[in-house]
């Protein structure tokens, strides 16, 4: 079922706080296979353009940021039981590696995108500390189109 901007946000929040925030990243390889990973996510205004982005964080020298760097046509599926939602987009990259042209301040960004996640730390200086060690890499995933299961699919054990 293909959803609106803001029915697929909508869903993205639903489905991603019960589930802290958990996220399967589906990118291009190379060689055009897809490659996966989990990660978490959240919804967040672009912190540029101010329109709604679904972001997450990345490592510094990881195969998602190749990937995205190559092909930055990403995918985010988000999932609460047997409810589902998948985000599309074009991901923009920014962190020590990629810069992101107007991005007043990283160190926020990620710290933004972390609480959009559900992240809560006693030490935010510590934190800032990890991500610039990490090289860590802010991805921002700009949705183009939602899906997600029908209404009315839900799944139910049976006996």
């Amino acid at each position: 079922m293909n959803l609106t901007t803001t029915e697929g946000l909508e869903l993205v929040r639903r489905y991603g706080e019960p589930e802290r925030w958990l996220a399967v990243l589906v990118t291009q390889r190379a060689d055009g296979r897809p490659a996966t990973s989990v990660v978490n996510a959240g919804v967040l205004p672009h912190p540029v353009s101010a329109e709604p982005t679904v972001a997450f964080v990345a490592r510094g020298a990881t195969a998602k940021l190749t990937n995205l760097r190559a092909d930055p046509s990403a995918t985010l599926v988000f999932r609460a039981g047997w409810e589902w939602v998948a985000v599309r987009g074009a991901a923009e990259l920014a962190g020590p590696d990629d810069e992101l042209p107007g991005l007043p301040d990283l160190r926020a960004l990620l710290r933004d995108i972390y609480h959009a996640a559900g992240g809560h730390h006693s030490d935010l200086d510590e934190y800032d500390r990890a991500m610039a060690a990490d090289r860590r890499t802010a991805v921002l995933l700009r949705p183009t189109s939602f899906t997600s299961n029908p209404p009315g699919t839900e799944h139910e054990e049976t006996a």
